[in-house]
């Protein structure tokens, strides 16, 4: 059964996603960072929401019962916090594609969604929320 990779908006781009991965969902990991064009969001800073969609086999952890067989999603969770207040980015696509990229050189997962929202983004008219979303492979080995 293949799948289709969902998007912010729910929007089908044709991608699929290899038969017999799993996933995993971390939403609304939340932290205060300085990212954006302009001095302002740089210097004051706004809240980053991140959910992520992890791509695995995990056959082995639900056989087995035991967290080293599985993705630790609370670790993760941490990572991509620390991605968020850490190192500024001029745009929200360079933010998820340094999560998307850690995620995939750390984790033994074989593609990452990433989704980063920015609600608070300096648009002059009344909004609830501005996204990117991005899907990333490991590159076959």
């Amino acid at each position: 059964m293949s799948e289709k990779s969902p998007s912010a908006a729910g929007a089908d781009h044709g991608r699929t996603v290899g038969a017999g991965l799993d996933r995993i969902t971390v939403t609304g990991i939340g932290a205060v960072g300085y990212h954006g064009v302009f001095d302002q969001e740089k210097r004051v800073g706004q809240p980053f929401f991140v959910d992520l969609s992890l791509f695995a086999d995990l056959t082995a952890a639900g056989r087995s019962d035991d967290l080293r067989d599985t993705i630790n999603y609370g670790e993760i969770a941490e990572s991509v916090k620390d991605v968020i207040v850490g190192e500024s980015f001029n745009l929200v696509e360079a933010l998820a594609e340094r999560i998307a990229g850690d995620v995939l050189r750390d984790y033994p997962a074989r593609a990452v969604e990433v989704t980063v929202h920015k609600p608070k983004a300096p648009i002059e008219v009344t909004f609830a929320d501005v996204s990117v979303t991005i899907y990333r492979e490991r590159p076959c080995q």
